[in-house]
């Protein structure tokens, strides 16, 4: 019980939207669709049904949702819910340049401010995307030619994040690891594509990165218990 209360003691800040159907989505999906089943009035009880995509609002990705093979939601364990939390603070570059993109170089200035990034913990990129969230077209930012001018991660800082940090997870404002401009000079998501190979997993459409200290903190996720599933939605917050 110390322990509870202590925790409770602390700053708790909601990094998650709220899911309804007038929220963002990557373009290959549709809005989330709710139907009432039963209601107090005619049947006593009431319950609705849901439809939508498993990467829909604040959700996490496992490994096979880009990996085939690579395990999905049931290779997360328990333990993998909460994790130590750091949180690189870009706000300012990518209000300047909407098309920045996360360096080792980033990581390695933001390591002699804060410290070494430990192994087994959670690194999210703050870029202040989220503030665009109820403005669709800020959100996906395209231009003339249909290209989104987004912020995201580079390959190498996802490779020095695995291969020199060990990190088990990360985390963006944005619906793609991926810059904008990446992807559309690759057509294809390659820092995702990546990362998940590497057998970790992401959370995605994270909200509030700016109200968490660089480090400090704990990410607590609410990964759902369903099999063979590629992700799913999540509740993820911070405890400061």
């Amino acid at each position: 019980m110390d322990t509870i209360n202590q925790l409770k003691q602390r700053e708790w800040v909601d990094l998650t939207h709220t899911l309804s159907k007038s929220i963002p989505y990557f373009s290959a999906f549709s809005p989330m669709k709710e139907k009432t089943l039963f209601t107090i009035k005619e049947d006593g009880f009431y319950a609705k049904e849901y439809t939508l995509a498993t990467q829909y609002g604040t959700h996490i990705d496992p490994p096979g949702h880009f990996s085939e093979g690579s395990g999905l939601l049931d290779v997360l364990t328990l333990k993998d819910g909460i994790l130590p939390l750091y949180v690189i603070h870009k706000e300012k570059e990518v209000e300047k340049n909407s098309d920045y993109e996360l360096t080792v170089k980033d990581i390695q200035h933001f390591e002699n401010e804060n410290g070494k990034i430990e192994a087994g913990s959670f690194v999210a990129f703050s870029s202040g995307w989220s503030k665009k969230w109820e403005d669709h077209e800020a959100y996906y930012n395209k231009d003339d030619k249909g290209q989104a001018h987004t912020p995201g991660w580079s390959i190498e800082a996802l490779k020095f994040l695995h291969e020199k940090r060990n990190v088990r997870a990360i985390g963006h404002e944005t619906l793609d690891t991926d810059s904008g401009k990446a992807f559309f000079e690759n057509q294809a998501l390659l820092g995702e594509l990546y990362w998940l190979s590497t057998g970790n997993f992401q959370v995605e459409a994270l909200s509030n990165l700016s109200n968490v200290p660089s480090s400090g903190s704990a990410i607590v996720i609410g990964i759902p218990k369903i099999e063979e599933s590629p992700g799913f939605s999540v509740r993820a917050f911070a405890i400061i």
